[in-house]
């Protein structure tokens, strides 16, 4: 019989990101952005009659968001250039097109879309011209051009985050923290008042949806460790709590205003549920859906709803149900030659850190056909974020090769409660690199792997993460990957975007108050200790963490003779949007381990 090579690298790449999605009113069309041709370009499908994907709009650009027009006139994309994250608001003809721009402006200005009208004749948006650090909200009228300051931003970032149907009352929500946002309405006549009773205790407010001209339900964890529903009524200033799921985080609030019903997507631990809460009869329900993560969720007006999703064996595909029950895949989102049953579904286990805090983690084992006996240790970005059973390429890629993979959700992790979470603010290599550390005797102590077998490998956060474990616990690892990770906490907390300059304060520290800390936890004071093997990788326009700061690093390294590769990606930021480059990316880290095996 014919015997065919095991899978290539390539095979696992081929398959395709969706980053985004819309449904026209009319749900004839759906419109997403996707690489399906190597790079970023927005496509659509028709859902009446046959369903091929079509390019729908030529830019080969990352896209921030789409929008179609209520009228059916025409589409609103945010495009960025190379992953530099300055996009700005196009539009393209209904039926499709290349998209020309609509809010010009200085091509290193942001341009971020906050709302339509409902008769799509005026857009609101956020800008970072004239005011980088704090942002100012405009509206521009469509019909004839006038563009008017909604609201200059001031003391922190303030982005509007929503506008009610008469176009007279809007919610902002001002950034001290990825912790610490609120919200506050303002009229047309300059009234403010506050979401939450008490804006200057630390909380977090996101996701204000207006059900009518002078009610705002939104998410909030306001004194409480797990994010709710809650209720602002703008004439009687009351404030309420509404639905609150034990021991779960509601991250994403989508309102379905024909039937009443709000959708909640909640975060525990590594995977998501799903419920509706129906506002006039208080009932909440879960529902059951397909995959493990829910990227996007959006509800049309006959009530169908469209979730954009994703899990640990399965890529992001959109799907589609009338009843919440029975789910259509729409998309066919697939490993190249490869199923489900022949990738690899992660354990969630848990350890003890060196605190007694119980960390929870992934663990991907190589199947044992496959099994090299080699691990990857993976810190994940963030840093407030997670590993969660989402699809990683490189993962199973990976994992087919043979290593094992090790993925920890250390403290400042998302999807463990609010404290849990801030526990890595102004400590970002103390207790969560002690969590790693404990992480890694954990795999030693349990016989996952040896102690002469072990990779180290991360990216943004996760490649700071690497560096700093690499340079204070050199005796750990076998060779080390950094993917644009910052290497010296003093420099890069001045190179951040200027709207982040606001926030940096909370999150990571003052240099000049905490320098003590900020020396102790850069990577770049422990250049000694750097001495295995090391892979770095840099996108040329990274807008969050700068070239520079892995250009130092390596360059430090090189003066001290030691074994250190670079790579830098001039066309693209802060990840991989081209395909091409992904393959040429992750080959290259596949080559490098099995070289220093």
């Amino acid at each position: 019989m014919i015997e065919f090579a095991k899978p290539t690298v390539e095979q696992f790449f081929r398959t395709y990101v969706i980053t985004d999605f819309t449904v026209s009113n009319d749900e004839k069309r759906l419109v997403f952005s996707s690489n399906l041709n190597g790079k970023m370009n927005l496509w659509a499908m028709n859902l009446e009659g046959t369903k091929f994907p079509y390019l729908f709009a030529h830019q080969e650009e990352s896209t921030s968001f789409i929008k179609f027009d209520p009228e059916n006139r025409f589409v609103l994309a945010g495009y960025d250039k190379d992953g530099d994250e300055n996009y700005h608001i196009y539009a393209i003809p209904y039926d499709g097109g290349i998209p020309q721009e609509l809010v010009n402006g200085h091509s290193d200005e942001k341009y971020f879309f906050s709302h339509l009208s409902e008769d799509g004749e005026r857009i609101y948006y956020m800008t970072s011209d004239d005011n980088p650090n704090f942002l100012n909200a405009r509206v521009r009228d469509l019909k004839d051009g006038l563009d008017t300051l909604l609201n200059e931003g001031e003391i922190s970032p303030t982005v509007l985050a929503a506008v009610s149907k008469d176009e007279k009352a809007f919610v902002y929500i001002r950034s001290f923290a990825n912790t610490y946002n609120i919200g506050f309405v303002k009229t047309a006549d300059d009234e403010t008042q506050y979401l939450t009773p008490n804006p200057e205790e630390v909380h977090d407010t996101f996701d204000p949806v207006f059900t009518d001209d002078k009610t705002i339900y939104f998410l909030t964890d306001y004194k409480s460790e797990f994010t709710y529903l809650a209720c602002f009524n703008m004439e009687t200033k009351e404030f309420s709590k509404t639905v609150m799921i034990e021991n779960e985080s509601i991250n994403d609030l989508t309102w379905d205003k024909e039937n009443k019903v709000f959708y909640l997507v909640t975060e525990k631990g590594v995977t998501d549920k799903l419920y509706r809460y129906h506002l006039e009869s208080e009932v909440v329900d879960e529902i059951d859906y397909p995959v493990d993560i829910i990227e996007k969720l959006t509800v049309t007006e006959s009530g169908n709803i469209y979730i954009l999703g994703e899990s640990a064996t399965e890529p992001l595909n959109i799907y589609m149900s009338e009843d919440a029950r029975v789910w259509i895949q729409l998309t066919d989102n697939r490993v190249l030659g490869i199923n489900k049953e022949g990738m690899v579904d992660p354990e969630v286990v848990s350890y003890p850190s060196f605190d007694g805090m119980e960390i929870e983690a992934l663990l991907f084992k190589a199947k044992p056909e496959n099994d090299n006996g080699y691990t990857i240790f993976w810190p994940h970005g963030g840093p407030q974020a997670a590993e969660r059973k989402q699809f990683r390429s490189m993962f199973q890629c990976f994992l087919n090769r043979g290593y094992t993979i090790f993925a920890p959700n250390f403290r400042g992790s998302t999807g463990y409660g609010s404290s849990f979470v801030k526990l890595v603010e102004q400590d970002w290599g103390e207790g969560p690199r002690l969590d790693n550390v404990a992480g890694i005797e954990w795999l030693f102590d349990n016989g996952i792997t040896d102690r002469e077998k072990l990779f180290l490998v991360g990216g943004s956060y996760g490649g700071y993460m690497a560096l700093l474990l690499h340079g204070r616990h050199p005796e750990y690892f076998k060779a080390v990957v950094d993917i644009f990770g910052p290497s010296d906490l003093f420099t890069f907390v001045n190179s951040v975007p200027p709207h982040w300059k606001p926030i940096m304060d909370r999150w990571l520290g003052d240099p000049e108050r905490d320098k003590e800390r900020f020396i102790k936890d850069s990577p770049v004071t422990y250049l000694d200790g750097m001495t295995k093997p090391m892979l770095v990788i840099q996108g040329a326009k990274d807008p969050r963490v700068v070239k520079a700061e892995s250009d130092q690093i390596v360059a430090k390294l090189q003066e001290k003779d030691r074994d250190v590769e670079y790579l830098v990606l001039e066309d693209e930021g802060h990840g991989f949007s081209k395909k091409e480059n992904e393959i040429k990316v992750y080959k290259l880290m596949l080559d490098f381990m099995e070289e220093h095996k």
